[in-house]
C-alpha cells in the first residue's frame, strides 16, 4: 500500500493538543511537525518533548508553513473558528477537537468553507473510540438491536474539573462541552434519522457559588424522527475528591430486537495509595483513591498513550496518508449535536421544549 507523506500542524498546546502532537510525532506518515500556541514558552515546551521541526506564537504561520498539509486544532473551544477556516481556505484537511463551534453560525460558516473548498474536515469526539462504543455500534449495524426505540444515559464527573473547564471558556458547559459526547454517541447510533424536539430541565449551585451561571444538572429528553426517545443527563459537581480522573457514564440501548447495556463508570478498577495519584487535567489535585482508566481522553502506559484520543489520532493520520476509513463525525454530524446541546441549554433555561429545524 502506498502511503502519503504528512506534514502535520497542530494549533493549541495544551493537553488535548500535546496528546495529538506526540501521537502525530509517533506517526510513521508524519515526515514534519509543527506546533504553536499563544503562550510561545507552551509551544516551545511541546516542541522538544516532541521533536518538531518547527514552533510559534503564531497559529497563522504553522497553519500556513509550505511543509504542512494537515491541520489539528487543539484551542480553546472559543477559539475554533479562525484558525480552521484559515486551514480550510489553504485546502488542508481539518481534525477539530468538539465542538466544532460555540454557535450554530460559526458551525455554518466552517460547513460551507470546508464544502466550497471541497476540504475535508472531521471533529474529535474521541468517546466514539472506546472499544465498548465501538462494539456497540458494531452490533447495532449487524442488526443485533435492531431499531432503536429509546437509548438513556447519564455521566457525571467532579467539580473541580468543571470548573477548570469553566475557567478555560465560560461558554463550555457540561451541556456543551461534556454532555455533547453522548449526544454525538446517540446520534451516531441513530445515524440518518433527524432529532425533532428538545426537552430539558436543569438545577444547581456549586458552580453559581463558583461565579458561573451554570446549571450543576441537566436532563434532556431528545425525540427523534422515527419516535425513537433519547434521555441523557449530566452532572458535574461531585466533590473534588470523588476518585474519578475523569467522566463515570452508563449508557443503555433499547430496540426491537435486543438491548445494549454499556457501564463506563470505571468501579472495577480501582487504585488506593499512600503515594498520592496526580489528576493529569487539574494541576496540584492527587487522590489516595481513583478509578483508574477513568481519564476521559486516555492514559499513559508503559510510557505510551492508550485509549480514545490516542485511537483516534491515529485513525485519522491514517485515513489521511493511507485512506483508511474513518469513522469520526463528520462537519454536519458535528453540528447537529451542537444544535442539540444548544436546544438543551435553551429548553433548559426557559422551560419550554424546542423544536428542531428540520
Amino acid at each position: 500500500m502506498q502511503t502519503k507523506d504528512l506534514g502535520i500542524a497542530v494549533v493549541g498546546s495544551g493537553r488535548i493538543g500535546s496528546l495529538r502532537a506526540k501521537m502525530a510525532a509517533q506517526h510513521p506518515a508524519v515526515k514534519f511537525l509543527a506546533v504553536s500556541d499563544i503562550n510561545a514558552d507552551a509551544a516551545g515546551k511541546l516542541a522538544k518533548t516532541t521533536g518538531a521541526d518547527f514552533f510559534s506564537a503564531d497559529n497563522e504561520a504553522v497553519i500556513a508553513h509550505p511543509a504542512v498539509n494537515a491541520v489539528i486544532v487543539s484551542t480553546s473551544e472559543h477559539e475554533h473558528l479562525k484558525p480552521v477556516m484559515r486551514a480550510l481556505e489553504l485546502g488542508k484537511p481539518v481534525l477539530v477537537e468538539k465542538p466544532i463551534a460555540l454557535t450554530l453560525a460559526d458551525a455554518d460558516k466552517i460547513i460551507a468553507k470546508a464544502e466550497s473548498t471541497g476540504t475535508p474536515l472531521r471533529v474529535g469526539y474521541a468517546q466514539r473510540f472506546k472499544r465498548r462504543y465501538l462494539s456497540a455500534k458494531d452490533q447495532i449495524l449487524e442488526g443485533r438491536i435492531g431499531d432503536i426505540t429509546a437509548l438513556t444515559g447519564r455521566a457525571c464527573n467532579t467539580r473541580a474539573q468543571g470548573i477548570e473547564i469553566l475557567k478555560r471558556s465560560v461558554d463550555a458547559t457540561p451541556v456543551v462541552d461534556v454532555l455533547t459526547y453522548w449526544v454525538d454517541v446517540a446520534g451516531w447510533f441513530l445515524e440518518g434519522i433527524r432529532p425533532r424536539e428538545v426537552t430539558a430541565r436543569g438545577h444547581g449551585t456549586v458552580f453559581r457559588k463558583a461565579g458561573f451561571d451554570v446549571n450543576d444538572a441537566t436532563f434532556a429528553l431528545i425525540t427523534y424522527e422515527n419516535g425513537a426517545v433519547v434521555n441523557l443527563g449530566v452532572y458535574f459537581a461531585l466533590p473534588a475528591h470523588a476518585p474519578q480522573l475523569g467522566m463515570g457514564v452508563r449508557l443503555e440501548v433499547f430496540g426491537s430486537e435486543g438491548a445494549l447495556i454499556l457501564n463506563d463508570d470505571h468501579t472495577d478498577e480501582l487504585l488506593i495509595t499512600n503515594k498520592g495519584i496526580p489528576h493529569a487535567y487539574i494541576p496540584g489535585l492527587e487522590f489516595q483513591t481513583a478509578f483508574l482508566s477513568s481519564s476521559t481522553p486516555g492514559n499513559w502506559h508503559l510510557g505510551d498513550y492508550w485509549g480514545p484520543v490516542a485511537d483516534e489520532s491515529r485513525v485519522w493520520l491514517d485515513h489521511l496518508s493511507r485512506g483508511r476509513p474513518c469513522p469520526m463525525a463528520t462537519a454536519r454530524e458535528a453540528r447537529q449535536t451542537l444544535e442539540i446541546t444548544l436546544a438543551i441549554e435553551e429548553s433548559a433555561r426557559t422551560g419550554r421544549p424546542i423544536r428542531l429545524a428540520g
